[in-house]
């Protein structure tokens, strides 16, 4: 797999001594060295003033090291958590035209509804490939359309076939904005966000992160009376030149975050910005009918290696419904889901 570089700063050499081990060279250094001086002092003991003058230069030293490396500003618990960057970050690619013509082949069979999203990831895997892209260069997706057609399931899906981390953010259920982009220090819960956390983890520079219903997360007061939007934040994200130099307000350095996909669901486009949108267009979906939920259930219970008798009964309940709005793809997977339950449910003797 290809590697990138990530953390926009220079590593310490690996074998960089510590603060105790500078100190005590030094202070051998100076005692063989008096050793053989023509005339060496009466004492070849260390006075207080020789240990003060190796103290300093020792301290002079780590900052200079610190301050080239660009971490200088960070305690050595977060210039740890960053060393898994030393080497750079993995990207998950997509090799050939043909490797794209599979995925978007497995996601249109699973989700044919799903179309106008899978036909814009087809068109830009290929086109990443034909440029010679280490890993597929995808638009930030906002997928528009009524509640339970799958929008985050096609995005686990897209992450599965792309062997790439997935991470849902439920815009409504936490402060959306900090749990995307991180939060400063001198906050109770400063962090560095679940994104940057992900990929710290993972070591992959191009995981899927979902943000499932964007245009109802509100934003985010401080104390003090400051505001922060998500769509707001998000926007040096989803542009490329901005997202490959994203500064981080936690760590306090610069990342590459150029090579993350994005797919933002929402039902409806209402308190969603002008300038979100335009780095950001809508894919508008439809309504999913009774034929897409009876067939989902069949390709999902034969995935699942389901009794053909329980995964009938599930279609059943289904085509019994006269309003196909009533149900929704998240209630064919709790119905497969509990026959799973019931069939893999141990025999109690």
């Amino acid at each position: 797999m290809p590697r990138i570089p990530f953390a926009d700063v220079r590593f310490p050499p690996e074998n960089l001594q510590s603060e105790f081990e500078i100190n005590t060279r030094l202070k051998r250094f100076l005692w063989r060295y008096r050793e053989n001086m023509e005339n060496p002092p009466d004492e070849l003991g260390l006075s207080e003033e020789d240990r003060a003058k190796i103290e300093r230069r020792t301290q002079k030293y780590l900052r200079k090291v610190a301050n080239q490396s660009g971490l200088a500003h960070l305690d050595r618990r977060d210039r740890a958590r960053l060393e898994v960057f030393r080497n750079g970050a993995m990207l998950m690619p997509v090799e050939t035209e043909h490797r794209a013509d599979e995925i978007a082949s497995a996601i249109h069979t699973a989700m044919p509804w799903m179309a106008p999203a899978t036909d814009r990831l087809w068109r830009d895997m290929r086109a990443s490939v034909r440029n010679g892209d280490p890993a597929p260069r995808l638009r930030p997706m906002l997928l528009v359309g009524p509640p339970g057609i799958g929008k985050s399931h096609w995005a686990r899906l897209l992450g599965d076939l792309l062997s790439a981390p997935t991470t849902i953010i439920e815009a409504t259920g936490e402060p959306a904005p900090f749990a995307v982009t991180g939060s400063q220090r001198g906050w109770g819960s400063a962090s560095p966000g679940k994104v940057l956390e992900g990929i710290m983890a993972s070591q992959i520079a191009n995981p899927v992160i979902v943000i499932d219903e964007i245009e109802k997360t509100g934003d985010v007061q401080t104390t003090g009376g400051q505001r922060y939007s998500l769509d707001e934040g998000l926007l040096p994200l989803l542009e490329r030149s901005t997202a490959r130099h994203w500064s981080c307000p936690y760590f306090r350095i610069a990342f590459d975050m150029s090579w993350v996909t994005w797919v933002l669901t929402a039902n409806t486009l209402r308190g969603l910005s002008e300038p979100f949108l335009s780095r950001c267009p809508p894919t508008e979906l439809t309504a999913l009918t009774q034929e897409h939920l009876i067939d989902f259930a069949d390709r999902e219970g034969a995935r699942r290696d389901l009794p053909q008798d329980a995964v009938d009964a599930v279609k059943g309940v289904i085509d019994a419904i006269r309003t196909p709005h009533n149900v929704s793809l998240r209630s064919v997977v709790r119905m497969l889901d509990a026959v799973e339950q019931a069939v893999n449910r141990p025999v109690l003797h």
